[in-house]
């Protein structure tokens, strides 16, 4: 087992607010698991929505939860939306000591029942799979090549973590999608899947999605949302800035996790992604969701101009707004784009993250940092 005691900080500072923690993450990311940890040691009660027995005991939710005064956990809620008003009147209760952790895997249908039903009441935790915290720097090659759902990355070797990912994904397909209520065929997503993964890094265009599928623009939005909504899919929106040059408006798609990606494009091994023509596209999916995950950033954008100069990514924290490259080469070097976003966007700071071991500053403020060093990003912005 490997600790989580970022994602554990999270929970209990979010605990700290409110009654009520929702942490939300694609199926099989851990989100079980984490609860468990945070629940070692302590009374608790867990219910699983997807156990007929656990489901019986909540038949009558109110008269099950009400004598509850611990923590309570609630492992697949968006299942049973009505427990939300439930919750709502238990917390509102003065004398309730019950605090309840939700976990939840359709963010789209939990996140707007939980708002609307638990506003002001409750605290959501995004969780994905693992990081380069979590597994050591040293495994950014195999957390690359592998992602980070925990079984695909412990797996004993390539080949069961290919299996185990296939098998994710026709799981999630055949499965978890018409048990949302979405009833499209599981073959028409997949395909449209496999199509975003060649699409990895680019800019979306409506247009191209549905003529290859045969249906409206809608539709292809449409089918782009669900699998957003299911932590699949990044849709990266764009910076604009009142600069007088013409910027792209459209945002850029990605597959969130790189194992994901590797086994839509059936890559199982690192040799066989180094030498697939989306190797750069996939590098900079990687590279982006490790900073992503590890300066908890909610709002990143990526920056273009029709002239040609582009950042991959743009965060703002603490204040300060940074940029990020991230190429796959020997010895990345200053390029126009890059003075170009520096001097339009008015960067605190540029860093250029790349597969390499050594660091160096190109300028006052450009800086090339190794993969290894990800892990101690907060402390190179400050």
């Amino acid at each position: 087992m490997i600790d989580r005691p970022e994602a554990l900080g999270r929970i209990k500072r979010s605990f700290g607010v409110h009654p009520v923690v929702a942490l939300l993450g694609p199926r099989q990311c851990g989100k079980t698991t984490l609860s468990r940890m945070l629940a070692k040691g302590k009374p608790s009660t867990y219910f699983d929505l997807e156990s007929p027995a656990d489901i019986r005991r909540l038949a009558s939710p109110l008269r099950a939860l009400e004598g509850l005064s611990n923590l309570v956990i609630v492992d697949e809620v968006q299942r049973q939306p009505t427990l939300f008003e439930i919750l709502r009147v238990l917390v509102d209760r003065p004398e309730n000591p019950a605090r309840f952790l939700l976990l939840g895997s359709a963010s789209l249908h939990l996140v707007k029942g939980a708002s609307e039903s638990l506003a002001g009441r409750i605290g959501f935790v995004d969780l994905s799979g693992f990081d380069l915290r979590e597994v050591g720097p040293r495994q950014f090659n195999r957390l690359w090549t592998r992602g980070g759902f925990p079984r695909s990355f412990l797996a004993p070797d390539d080949s069961a973590s290919l299996l185990w990912r296939d098998n994710f994904v026709r799981t999630f397909l055949e499965r978890d999608i018409p048990q949302t209520g979405i009833s499209i065929p599981a073959m028409t997503l997949r395909r449209f899947w496999t199509m975003i993964a060649h699409y990895h890094g680019q800019v979306w265009n409506a247009a191209d999605f549905a003529r290859s599928l045969g249906t409206s623009e809608n539709t292809a939005r449409r089918h782009l949302d669900i699998l957003a909504g299911a932590y699949m899919v990044r849709i990266l929106p764009p910076w604009s800035e009142n600069i007088g040059k013409r910027q792209v408006k459209a945002p850029k798609i990605f597959i969130r996790d790189s194992g994901i990606f590797h086994a839509l494009l059936q890559l199982p091994t690192l040799g066989d992604i180094q030498s697939h023509p989306k190797l750069g596209a996939s590098w900079e999916g990687y590279a982006m969701e490790q900073v992503l995950s590890i300066l908890d950033v909610h709002d990143p954008y990526f920056w273009a101009t029709y002239s040609g100069a582009e950042l991959d990514l743009l965060v703002t924290k603490g204040g300060k707004r940074v940029g990020f490259e991230f190429k796959y080469g020997d010895a990345p070097a200053k390029t126009r784009s890059m003075h170009v976003a520096l001097q339009d966007l008015k960067l605190d700071r540029l860093f250029i993250i790349y597969p390499g071991d050594q660091e160096y500053e190109i300028d006052d403020k450009i800086a090339v940092i190794s993969i290894n060093r990800i892990p101690d990003l907060k402390k190179r912005m400050n």
